[in-house]
């Protein structure tokens, strides 16, 4: 089985993809589900990161304020630090665990989408990276359509690697400007290239179920 890792920048376009690949049958993880379910409200995280930054956290329900937490992390590099610490580890089992399931079961390809791929240098736990990208401009105009602040954006792309360096550490790009139409064929062409025929013929069975 192969194994695909997806990054890219915040508001890139990554879910649009991810989306594309489920349709097309492929087992897809994407790390930001997973990340919320383990502060879900009961939680020994949510537990842990109360007690590290206060109640000021929680929303009014006792769930994570996530834009409470990120007004803190991203203000402070050692929160930061203190925070991935906690949920990078048991992120990582959750995707790794993913990817060994669908190995046993047969599946040609599956795929994670980790936004900090290269950031944490998990490439190579992968077969490939497959980074989405867009223009700085968008991706601002789709952060702030989410109700997202100037300072809140800033401080979020500074805690990533640029649109540009992840494209150029990346084995296969998908541009994430066009029409939905237009990314989907960026997508077949990568998939191709990574199993020739797969799509295909995955495209030709759905035709005749």
């Amino acid at each position: 089985m192969k194994r695909i890792g997806i990054t890219g920048g915040i508001g890139s376009g990554k879910s649009t993809g991810a989306s594309y690949l489920i349709e097309l049958g492929f087992p897809v993880l994407d790390t930001d589900d997973v990340a919320r379910s383990l502060v879900a409200p009961g939680s020994e995280a949510l537990s842990e990161i109360v007690t590290q930054f206060g109640e000021s956290v929680l929303a009014g329900d006792g769930s994570l304020d996530r834009a409470a937490l990120a007004g803190v992390v991203f203000s402070n590099p050692d929160a930061r630090a203190w925070l991935e610490g906690l949920l990078h580890p048991r992120i990582q089992r959750v995707w790794t665990d993913h990817l060994d399931a669908h190995d046993l079961d047969g599946s040609p390809m599956a795929f994670v989408v980790i936004p900090l791929l290269l950031e944490k240098a998990y490439q190579s736990r992968f077969d490939a990276v497959i980074a989405v990208g867009c223009s700085s401009a968008t991706q601002w105009h789709r952060l702030q359509g989410r109700g997202w602040a100037p300072e809140a954006i800033r401080s979020r792309l500074s805690a990533q690697w640029s649109t540009e360096a992840k494209m150029a550490a990346a084995d296969h790009v998908v541009w994430n400007e066009g029409t939905l139409a237009v990314q989907r064929a960026q997508w077949d062409r990568i998939l191709d290239h990574l199993l020739p025929g797969l799509v295909a013929g995955m495209a030709a069975r759905s035709a005749g179920s």
